[in-house]
């Protein structure tokens, strides 16, 4: 169902994808938009159990684009060194695909939102009160993860001892 990495030698190993997922910040979301054009979308996130969470408007191109059709694809840059004198680049990235849906059990998204409140303000004093207030104007994605993949440039997989 989902293609292999034609450049195996470059393949990061799932713990090390893991953990660019854990560390990261933001990616980038690209589903299926009008007209059948892809729509990619920069969005901060959290990554929990084999799922991704993303917080966003009740309305617009995004959810639209996801009800017309779940599938989507999730990809975070951990690292992008330019290194001109080699004319290349030393990055390190991680792609995740799977279906998009809204979550709208209220407990599950109490959940999404407080795990993302605590990555991005750790142990912050008001997050309850702000998760409050916006309550009602949240909407909660979740991605389940059903293929990741990570790569990263050759240099670094030489020096990570892969042969």
């Amino acid at each position: 169902m989902f293609r292999e990495m034609r450049r195996k030698k470059q393949l990061l190993p799932e713990d090390a994808c893991l953990a660019i997922l854990k560390k990261g910040t933001s990616g980038v979301l690209a589903v299926l938009g009008d007209d059948a054009y892809p729509y990619a979308v920069p969005l901060s996130y959290v990554y929990h159990a084999g799922k991704l969470y993303f917080h966003c408007a009740k309305a617009g191109h995004k959810l639209d684009a996801i009800q017309s059709n779940p599938k989507a694809s999730f990809c975070v840059v951990a690292q992008d060194e330019i290194v001109p004198e080699k004319f290349t680049t030393y990055f390190q990235s991680v792609i995740a695909f799977g279906k998009v849906r809204i979550l709208e059990n209220g407990e599950e998204k109490r959940e999404a939102i407080s795990l993302l409140a605590e990555k991005y303000a750790p142990g912050g004093a008001g997050k309850q009160a702000e998760i409050e207030k916006g309550w009602n104007a949240l909407c909660m994605l979740e991605m389940q993860i059903e293929h990741l993949t990570g790569k990263q440039a050759i240099e670094l997989a030489k020096s990570h001892g892969m042969p």
